[in-house]
């Protein structure tokens, strides 16, 4: 093919100016190419002519033809980007732009289930849809030529074909070359059902041509009985159509009877409709054939009237109705924006179709099917969503403004939970970064993670990522909650003078359970633990039932006799108790109070004043009860020692606990008792419980334990955890 050719083609719809910047296009791409040489032996120019022919044959604008001339320049040759700026200008350098970051697109990623995926990232990252347009005029000529490489490659090509290119041109309502993409297509893939059917359609067409002769002769002389002018002719159905006819229906060729359907095209809507009036009094319709397009278009603009009727033989064939709009449509599909462009009403024309476009992506994307790409695709300057790689090459859609947080939990669970960092293109980046189109993103994780942090609940996009850091917690808390609920109930009956062993028998939790609607005595616990229900509420309702079977044990509490009825002391807590002498006194193991805490007293059966830290839950609620709160305050002893408990929070690790121990123990301090867990996410909690002397020795030691390696947190625990 030479420049001569497409000049012709040009000449019929293209002012001088426009092919005269065209020719300079092809002029400047001949010298960038010059001694290159495509596989079948042809020079390279041979390409970029053919792909421009492509495009002139949909009546493209002269931007478009230039850029189609000059896509390869930029990768093949050391023609930049600027060159192409400088001589033809910004559009058309865009134009180009475009087309190569899709072709590295292209060559990036060969995995064929990311199909879906890829056909709508070639779409977003095309700025302007007419770098989608070269792309699969470029992709059609590629198959025309496709003979000259190896089977192997044939194949794939075929199939990516399929898979991408083909959808594309459906959506966007370019029929003529969807139809020839997927006929080649199948040729590579199917070459035996292939040449079968290019044996027998056309001879079976051609028994059929007499009788729809007949038909277009009779639909005409009617037509033109009711005044309406009509062009008729037969449109043969392409290959690959019938294909999936016979397998969708397991039949054959001969019992396919529209290898054929009858097109009408109208003037005008009206037309439309009173023609089908006119078919359907000739020809009786097929229920539940009748199909309207007009009413409601397909989502790639495509409108016409669609029956089916019986014919003079008893047999059913296809009627197609439209107007020549709807026809220039149907055929050039987004491309007839180009071809119309210079009418003054155009653009504004083009711009309602792509808005009901745009409206018809979205309320479909509602609910995608992955195999129907018409359901699924978007456009960039209307998108939503942002295409990412992962370093293997694999594609994954996000929201727009989605995270590197939303990316991990994208591709599994576990790497969300145990996300620490992200490279994005390459680079260490935050993980609040908003992720772009084309973007390569890889999460770094560990082991020793700490799990998500409730901060990026406040940055993350998907829905899904927000309901798995949510559900971490959840499930984090509910084991906090479940040990905290159990330690608090059995406190609680310790500090009612009950036994807990005794008195959370089965018997008892069940009627507690039935009582509060819980399913298990695990429900009831995490209950108690998050505060649902207090510890005094349930301890309350089992002191009760205990009663009920064992008697009354509470003792009179007024003031005058508390001094009668206490027992006496049996050792020094360190603690005065204000008006009484030699009493005995005990420390909550619910708050462990050492010296330094505020402290108050609260009288117990039968085990004297039991001390607690004034804000422990356990007391707070009992302040109002002045009969039985009494003052009391730390005695001046000297190396005293008092149990406190303390949780460590650290990343997992063999000789942790060992570590922590030596530390304490360096401090002369000695551990009453120590348990460590692992959880799920790789940490380990170890609590111990110690022997202090006072406040300032907990805070020194604190921060000692805090300096080893892999800790996270030191806390000292207001309630007794793992008790039981």
């Amino acid at each position: 093919m030479d420049f001569a050719q497409l000049r012709a083609d040009l000449t019929g719809y293209m002012p001088d100016e426009g092919i005269e910047r065209v020719q300079r296009a092809h002029e400047f791409a001949t010298r960038a190419h010059d001694g290159q040489t495509r596989m079948s032996g042809e020079e390279y120019i041979e390409h970029p002519l053919h792909v421009a022919a492509i495009l002139a044959d949909l009546d493209m604008d002269a931007d478009t033809l230039a850029a189609a001339l000059l896509h390869d320049v930029v990768e093949d040759s050391d023609v930049s980007l600027d060159d192409i700026r400088e001589h033809f200008g910004d559009h058309v350098a865009e134009l180009v732009d475009g087309v190569t970051k899709l072709t590295q697109l292209e060559a990036r990623t060969r995995v064929e289930e990311q199909a879906e995926n890829l056909r709508k990232m070639f779409v977003a990252m095309a700025k302007d849809i007419r770098v989608i347009l070269i792309k699969l005029a470029d992709r059609l000529h590629n198959m025309r030529t496709l003979r000259y490489l190896r089977p192997q490659k044939q194949e794939h090509i075929a199939q990516e074909t399929l898979d991408i290119f083909a959808p594309i041109a459906y959506r966007l309502g370019i029929s003529r070359i969807q139809w020839e993409l997927e006929d080649l297509a199948l040729h590579y893939l199917h070459p035996e059902e292939y040449e079968e059917l290019a044996l027998k359609v056309p001879r079976a067409r051609k028994e059929r041509e007499a009788f729809t002769n007949e038909l277009i002769s009779i639909l005409r002389k009617s037509l033109a009985e009711v005044g309406i002018e009509a062009e008729i002719h037969g449109r043969a159905k392409h290959l690959y159509s019938i294909y999936g006819k016979l397998k969708k229906q397991d039949t054959e060729i001969e019992e396919i009877y529209d290898l054929v359907a009858i097109r009408i095209v109208v003037d005008s809507v009206k037309d439309c409709y009173a023609a089908l009036g006119t078919v359907h009094n000739i020809w009786r319709p097929i229920p539940g054939r009748f199909k309207d397009y007009i009413a409601m278009p397909k989502s790639n603009m495509y409108q016409s009237l669609h029956t089916t009727v019986v014919g003079p033989e008893g047999e059913p064939f296809e009627i197609q109705i439209r107007t020549w709009s709807m026809h220039r449509v149907a055929e050039y599909g987004i491309a007839a924006h180009w071809r119309y462009k210079g009418k003054a009403t155009g653009d504004e024309d083009f711009e309602k179709k792509l808005t009901w476009l745009r409206e018809i992506l979205e309320w479909q994307n509602e609910a995608p099917d992955p195999h129907e790409f018409m359901e699924s695709l978007k456009i960039d300057v209307f998108s939503d969503e942002v295409f990412v790689f992962t370093p293997k090459g694999d594609v994954i859609d996000l929201p727009a403004d989605a995270t590197p947080i939303d990316f991990a939990y994208r591709i599994h669970t576990e790497v969300g939970h145990r996300c620490v960092g992200a490279k994005i293109n390459g680079r260490i980046a935050p993980l609040d970064t908003r992720l772009q189109t084309g973007d390569i993103v890889e999460v770094l994780t560990s082991k020793q993670s700490r799990g998500p942090s409730p901060d990026w609940l406040k940055v993350v996009k998907t829905s899904s990522a927000r309901s798995r850091i949510r559900g971490w917690f959840k499930r984090e808390r509910r084991e906090e909650n479940l040990e905290r609920g159990r330690t608090q109930l059995r406190q609680e009956l310790r500090q009612s003078g009950l036994d807990p062993d005794e008195v959370l028998s089965e018997s008892y939790l069940e009627r507690v359970r039935r009582r509060y609607s819980f399913q298990s005595d695990e429900e009831l616990f995490v209950a108690i633990g998050y505060g649902g229900l207090t510890a005094g509420q349930v301890a309350g309702r089992l002191r009760d039932m205990w009663e009920e079977e064992h008697g009354d044990t509470e003792v009179s509490l007024d003031t005058s006799a508390i001094k009668e009825r206490l027992p006496r002391a049996s050792g020094d807590q360190g603690v005065r108790v204000k008006g009484i002498d030699n009493v005995l006194v005990q420390l909550a193991r619910c708050c462990n109070p050492v010296p330094g805490d505020a402290i108050v007293g609260y009288v117990t059966r039968g085990r004297g004043v039991t001390i607690h830290r004034d804000d422990c839950p356990n007391i707070t609620r009992y302040l109002d009860d002045e009969e039985r709160v009494i003052e009391v305050s730390w005695a001046s002893v000297d190396a005293k020692y008092y149990p406190i408990q303390m949780r460590i929070t650290a990343i997992d690790r063999p000789g942790l606990l060992s570590d922590v121990s030596q530390t304490v123990a360096s401090f002369s301090t000695n551990i009453l008792d120590a348990k460590a867990r692992s959880t799920r996410d790789g940490k380990a909690i170890v609590n111990m419980v110690l022997e202090i002397n006072n406040l300032e020795q907990l805070a020194y030691l604190k921060q000692r334990v805090e300096r080893v390696r892999d800790v996270l947190s030191v806390e000292r625990v207001s309630h007794s955890h793992g008790e039981g």
